[in-house]
């Protein structure tokens, strides 16, 4: 659909909605739930959000249409290879375009979000403060929580959340929709991400190895979707799975290939759910050194904006 040839009413609300924080603070949960859709990888482990993933909405609220562009970026951490560096790119990109910022925090953060605050310093569109995981807290650190927030930080409105249970998300909507400029769309209506099935058939695969592999391995790991064929009765999917060293291939592998197969199991009933069909899915574990390094590497796997 060529969205130059649609037309939209006069008074169409449309922005971009950046979600930004530290690394494991619920953003890509809350992302999923705003959107309505699983698009962001959520596991337990910090920084597996590594791309800023768009999320569209569209709909009419008060007799008025709208779209958001809502974006997941990475959470915001000091950079250790030039992975992470690309990292916060995406992050520096999403809150250049954004009209309004959701920044989320944690009821049980110790205060330690300066590194959060000093890039939402220059930002000068609404920023809406969400303290998220209250489902877990007590009223009184809840009021607490939203206290210290008021005498620190300006914020647009200060909303306490639970993402997991989609505690507070129409009160975000409303605050987000009541700061939209009116603007033409986009992106075709029809649309629900920026990203190609490939993006997401390479997250799902990369979420498995986060849920199955503990220390290294699963930040040393990136996923390479070379093969997608969709047929009418499946979709086959080659992929390749890269780590940095040969013990970590052997890691991945598990004795007798036991742990890659179970992983393959895992990320195919997933994929299956998310495309709604069945899928064939191959893997290989190949051996790419220091690949988070490498500016070459880096680019071939998407990581620049």
């Amino acid at each position: 659909m060529d969205i130059s040839t649609e037309t939209f009413s006069p008074d169409h609300k449309a922005g971009y909605v950046s979600i930004i924080g530290k690394p494991n603070v619920g953003k890509s949960t809350l992302m999923n739930q705003l959107v309505g859709e699983r698009l962001s990888i959520i596991t337990s482990k910090a920084q597996t959000t590594r791309h800023r993933i768009m999320g569209i909405l569209n709909g009419v609220h008060n007799g008025q249409e709208f779209q958001l562009v809502y974006s997941d970026t990475p959470g915001i951490i000091k950079p250790q290879y030039k992975l992470h560096e690309s990292m916060m790119s995406f992050v520096r990109g999403s809150l250049e375009d954004a009209d309004v910022v959701l920044f989320v925090t944690d009821i049980f953060e110790k205060h330690d979000e300066d590194d959060v605050l000093v890039r939402l310093q220059k930002t000068e569109v609404p920023i809406l403060l969400l303290i998220n995981k209250i489902d877990l807290a007590t009223p009184e650190q809840i009021e607490e929580k939203t206290q210290y927030w008021q005498e620190n930080f300006k914020a647009a409105e200060i909303i306490p959340i639970s993402a997991l249970n989609a505690q507070n998300i129409d009160r975000i909507f409303e605050a987000v929709v009541s700061h939209l400029p009116v603007h033409p769309p986009y992106f075709p209506k029809d649309e629900l991400t920026d990203r190609p099935e490939r993006f997401f058939a390479s997250e799902i695969i990369r979420e498995k190895i986060f849920l199955n592999y503990k220390k290294e391995v699963p930040y040393s790991s990136e996923v390479v979707v070379t093969g997608f064929k969709e047929r009418d009765d499946m979709i086959v999917i080659q992929a390749e799975i890269l780590v940095e060293r040969a013990t970590q291939r052997a890691i991945l592998l598990g004795e007798g290939g036991k742990m890659i197969k179970k992983t393959g199991i895992m990320a195919r009933e997933e994929l299956e759910r998310f495309f709604g069909k069945k899928v064939f899915l191959e893997q290989y574990v190949k051996v790419e050194p220091d690949w988070r390094n490498k500016e070459r590497s880096l680019r071939q796997f998407g990581y620049d904006e």
